[in-house]
């Protein structure tokens, strides 16, 4: 197993005792450990146990983790989406209505994410479907791309913050894992990020969105592109231009990786 595996089963190993326990992370889960991919540990650990260098603290880390992962089922979306709608870890799941896991194709060209559900998302428990959503399925059919064909949208918080509030950097971090594990299930060819929340929790950095739109960075190897969030364009009509040329240049990008079939 790779080490970004095991971390993954960690995280939400984490988040389903806090669950349990009413918010409270339990000791086992106090420390992060390191994580090494199995072949490397299985290559090292001859030479250690024959130094004598080998403790029973070096060695836990990998049989907390190898025992969780013999007894837990694979993950998939639906397994995902079944945490997640099950989930109490920050405030935000006192003021829901409906937890919004995200939807789209199981093998998806694009993963869009945005920052977080709104007031019809949250009625509706489905991602992007107010005048933000209907904006921004407007500007995936533009180049050529749908929820129902080839992309999975996802927020990075899956409750709506109330009156449609920044999440709280608590309330991004809480939820993360079930991003991360949603990403490493659909393997999307590419990241296309809505907004300054969405892209700057992605690459954990404060830049503005206007220096980040329109230029490509890479999450665990996967291109990525921060373009203007719907509501901004609903707000501000001058930005529909570059969010345009955001558009047709990810395309292209797109088009690059896939032979120009999709």
């Amino acid at each position: 197993m790779k080490a970004s595996e095991k971390e993954l089963i960690f995280n939400l190993l984490k988040n389903a005792a806090a669950q349990a326990n009413s918010g409270f992370v339990p000791q086992a889960f106090a420390n992060k450990p390191i994580f090494e991919d199995d072949d490397n540990l299985t290559q090292e650990m001859p030479s250690k146990i024959e130094a004598g260098t080998v403790s029973q603290a070096q060695t836990a880390p990998s049989a907390v983790v190898s025992g969780s992962q013999s007894s837990a089922s694979p993950l998939t979306i639906e397994s995902i989406s079944s945490k997640i709608q099950k989930c109490t870890h920050c405030q935000l799941a006192r003021t829901r209505t409906n937890v919004v896991p995200g939807e789209g194709v199981p093998h998806p060209d694009v993963l869009v994410i945005g920052e977080g559900p709104g007031y019809d998302e949250d009625m509706q428990g489905r991602p992007f479907v107010g005048k933000a959503g209907i904006l921004l399925d407007k500007m995936l059919a533009a180049i050529n791309l749908s929820r129902t064909t080839n992309c999975f949208i996802a927020n990075i918080v899956k409750c709506r913050p109330p009156q449609n509030r920044d999440p709280f950097p608590e309330e991004e971090e809480a939820c993360f894992s079930f991003l991360e594990a949603q990403i490493k299930v659909l393997k999307p060819k590419m990241i296309l990020c809505m907004g300054r929340i969405s892209g700057q929790k992605m690459l954990n950095t404060q830049e503005p969105v206007g220096k980040l739109r329109g230029n490509f960075f890479e999450y665990n190897g996967i291109p990525l592109m921060i373009t203007y969030h719907p509501s901004a364009l609903l707000r501000n009509q001058d930005l529909k231009r570059p969010a345009w040329d955001d558009l047709k240049k990810f395309r292209q990008k797109l088009d690059s990786l896939t032979g120009g079939n999709q």
